[in-house]
C-alpha cells in the first residue's frame, strides 16, 4: 500500500502540517498574551482559540450539507494556499512588532477558512488511493500522525520555538507546513474521486439517513467527544489541587496520554480484524473508566500510568470509525459525508469545552472528572442500541462493517 507513492506522499504531507498546527498550540496563547491590551487575557485567548474554527465550520457544512460537488483536491490546495500566505503574512507582523490583537483574530479567521474541509479532504484523497484493502490501514496511520504532530511533536516544538526565537516564528512554521503538504497533494486525483458520477448530487446528511447505522454512529461521536473536553478543563485544576504538583506535573501528564495514544494509534492495523461495531462500543466503555479513576487517585505516578492507558484506548476511536464510515459509501459520496462527519466531531470540542467551565466550576475538579467519566457510562447503551442494532440498509458494506 505504501508502496503508492501518492499515499506514501500525502502521509508525509499531512504529517509536517499537522506538526505547524500542533506548534501553534502553544505559541498562539503565548502571542495573545503578549498583545491583548485592555482585553481581558481569558477572552482574548478565546478568541484566538475560536477563531479557526467559525468560518471553517460554516463552509465544512456547507461541504457536507450542500448539493455542490467540490473535488477533494481542490478544497486541500484551497486550504493549503490560503493557510500558508495567511500564517507567513502574520508571521511577518509578528516578528516585527506591528501585529494586533484584531488583526491576529482576523487573519486566523479567514486563514483557516478551509481547515475542515481540507482535513477531510486529505482523509478522502489518501484512503481512495489506498483502495478498500488499504482504507483500514491509512485512517490508523492519519490517526497516528495526528497524536504524533498535533498532541507531541509539535507542541514540544512549539515550546521550543517559543523560548528561543518568540511565538510569531511558529506561524511560519505552520506556513511551512501547509506549503510541504501543498507539493505533496497527488496530480490527478479527481477520477478517483468519483466527483464526475451521473445523478443529482446529494447532500451528506441524506446520503447518511440511507444508513442509520452510520447517521448514529455520528451521534455518538459528537457526543463521545463532547463529554470529553470537560477533562481538558478540570486537569490542570486536578494537577495543582489533587496531585499537589505544577506545570511540570501537567506537561509530564498530557505527555503520558500522548504516548498511550501514539501506541494506541500504532497498533490499530492490529484491530482491523475484530468486530468493528463490538470494537467500538468497547472504546467507550473503557474509556469512561479512565476520568473516574483519575478522581479516586491522589498520586501522580498512578494517574500517569491512567491517563496513559486513556491514551492507549481513545486512539484507535477515530480511524476505526472512519473506517467504518467509508466502508458503506460509494466513491462519489465520500468527500460529503467524511466532511460532514469531520465537522460533526470537530465541533463538539468546542461546545464541549463552553460546558466545562461551569460544569468544573460548580462540581470541582474531581467532581467534574467522575460526571465526565459517568455521563460518558450512561453513553454506553445508547452507544450499543445505536451502533449494534441491526438495522436494514441500502449498502451491505455498511450493514456488515
Amino acid at each position: 500500500m505504501l508502496r503508492d507513492r501518492r499515499v506514501a506522499g500525502l502521509l508525509l504531507g499531512d504529517l509536517l502540517a499537522n506538526v505547524g498546527t500542533g506548534m501553534l498550540l502553544v505559541a498562539m496563547p503565548v502571542q495573545t498574551l503578549s498583545l491583548h491590551g485592555s482585553v481581558p487575557k481569558a477572552i482574548a485567548i478565546g478568541l484566538v482559540e475560536a477563531a479557526p474554527f467559525v468560518l471553517s465550520t460554516v463552509l465544512a457544512l456547507a461541504v457536507g450539507l450542500g448539493r455542490v460537488r467540490v473535488a477533494p483536491r481542490t478544497l486541500l490546495v484551497a486550504d493549503c494556499v490560503l493557510r500558508s500566505l495567511t500564517f507567513a503574512t502574520l508571521g511577518v507582523l509578528a516578528v516585527t512588532g506591528r501585529l494586533t490583537l484584531p488583526v491576529l483574530v482576523a487573519g486566523l479567521f479567514f486563514g483557516a477558512a478551509f481547515r475542515l474541509a481540507g482535513s477531510s479532504s486529505r482523509r478522502v484523497l489518501a484512503t481512495s488511493a489506498a483502495g478498500d484493502a488499504g482504507r483500514f490501514s491509512v485512517n490508523g496511520l492519519l490517526g497516528l500522525n495526528t497524536t504524533f504532530a498535533l498532541y507531541i511533536a509539535g507542541p514540544v516544538l512549539g515550546g521550543v520555538v517559543v523560548a528561543t526565537a518568540g511565538a510569531g516564528f511558529a506561524l511560519f512554521a505552520d506556513a511551512c507546513g501547509a506549503l510541504v503538504l501543498l507539493a505533496c497533494v497527488p496530480r490527478g486525483a479527481g477520477d478517483r474521486d468519483a466527483l464526475r458520477e451521473e445523478g443529482t448530487p446529494e447532500s451528506g446528511w441524506r446520503i447518511l439517513r440511507r444508513r442509520p447505522v452510520a447517521a448514529r454512529l455520528l451521534v455518538v461521536e459528537f457526543f463521545f467527544n463532547f463529554l470529553y473536553m470537560p477533562v481538558e478543563v478540570a486537569l490542570p485544576l486536578y494537577v495543582s489541587g489533587t496531585l499537589h504538583a505544577g506545570a511540570s506535573g501537567l506537561g509530564v501528564l498530557w505527555g503520558a496520554l500522548g504516548a498511550g495514544a501514539f501506541l494506541g494509534a500504532a497498533l490499530v492495523g492490529r484491530l482491523r480484524n475484530l468486530p468493528q461495531r463490538p470494537l467500538l462500543v468497547a472504546i467507550i466503555g473503557l474509556w469512561a473508566l479512565c476520568p473516574i479513576a483519575l478522581a479516586v487517585t491522589g498520586d501522580l505516578t498512578v494517574a500517569l500510568l491512567v491517563f496513559g492507558l486513556g491514551g492507549l484506548v481513545y486512539a484507535p476511536f477515530t480511524p476505526v470509525a472512519y473506517s467504518f464510515l467509508q466502508s458503506g459509501l460509494a466513491p462519489g459520496e465520500q468527500q460529503q459525508v467524511v466532511t460532514l462527519w469531520t465537522t460533526g466531531a470537530t465541533v463538539a470540542a468546542p461546545l464541549g469545552l463552553a460546558l466545562g467551565g461551569p460544569l468544573i466550576e460548580l462540581a470541582g475538579s474531581t467532581g467534574g472528572l467522575v460526571l465526565s467519566g459517568v455521563l460518558t457510562l450512561l453513553l454506553l447503551p445508547i452507544a450499543a442500541r445505536a451502533v449494534l442494532g441491526r438495522t436494514p440498509e441500502r449498502n451491505p458494506l455498511c450493514a456488515s462493517a
